[in-house]
């Protein structure tokens, strides 16, 4: 199952353990790490990705999610966003974009408090048993979330509750007077105008996910044929 990781620790450097942790259990196939970062949260509110050497192609693919709950971990005014280390804040800086909800990111603002450091990670595990194991040694606290599928329809209830508003201000131009009309036809091209943004956001939000489900697969494509080149060649007897 792929699920959003979040380790909150008291020092810096044991984030970094926890990231080497989680590498070598990729490493071993117990799980795998689509994306990792460290979070730290600023005394201004913000929070900020710390630098990395951590050069993996597959930060392109995970990025705009962790880029959009660092934002959220700092709160509405604070969104640090660490351009150097690569994460891409992006236009999805929202609970529905980040695919979690808004009950575990507050959860985890409470607890990652000023000079403390988060370890963030997209990660499928089949058990949480290993990941918790590595972590609570380390001394962090774990908190996981199963990602919800993101929405793959043009439309959204808000975009269905403009149309049906525009819809009822048809029906009333059509029986108003001149005057009226005008300012009636004035708000329906308000509405219109909000339906098209809100239909091109939902639009590239799709096309955004199916990218990043493409990118998944090829990411775990060459991870197997990377795991598979590196394996040992089989031996093979004498005939019997």
């Amino acid at each position: 199952m792929d699920r959003l990781l979040v380790v909150v620790f008291d020092a810096e450097s044991k984030a970094y353990e926890a990231r080497k942790a989680l590498q070598e259990l990729d490493k071993q196939d117990v799980i795998t790490v689509f994306d990792q970062a460290v979070v730290a949260r600023n005394e201004d509110g913000s929070a900020s990705v710390r630098p990395s050497d951590d050069l993996a192609p597959v930060r392109t693919l995970a990025g705009t999610m962790l880029g959009a709950l660092t934002g959220l971990l700092g709160g509405p005014i604070g969104a640090g966003i660490g351009a150097a280390a690569g994460l891409a804040a992006g236009a999805a800086m929202d609970v529905s974009d980040a695919r979690i909800s808004d009950e575990f990111v507050e959860e985890v603002r409470e607890k990652l408090t000023p000079e403390k450091f988060a370890l963030v990670a997209e990660i499928g595990e089949d058990s949480t048993a290993p990941v918790d194991a590595r972590m609570e040694a380390l001394g962090g606290t774990v908190y996981r979330r199963a990602l919800k599928d993101v929405k793959r329809a043009y439309h959204d209830d808000d975009a269905a509750a403009m149309k049906a508003d525009r819809a009822q201000l048809k029906a009333e131009r059509a029986k108003a007077d001149t005057p009226r009309k005008i300012k009636l036809q004035e708000k329906i091209n308000e509405l219109d105008a909000k339906i098209a943004a809100r239909l091109e956001r939902a639009k590239q939000r799709r096309e955004a996910a199916e990218a990043q489900e493409k990118a998944r697969v090829e990411f775990l494509k060459a991870r197997a044929a990377a795991m598979k080149a590196s394996a040992p060649p089989k031996h093979v007897g004498p005939p019997v």
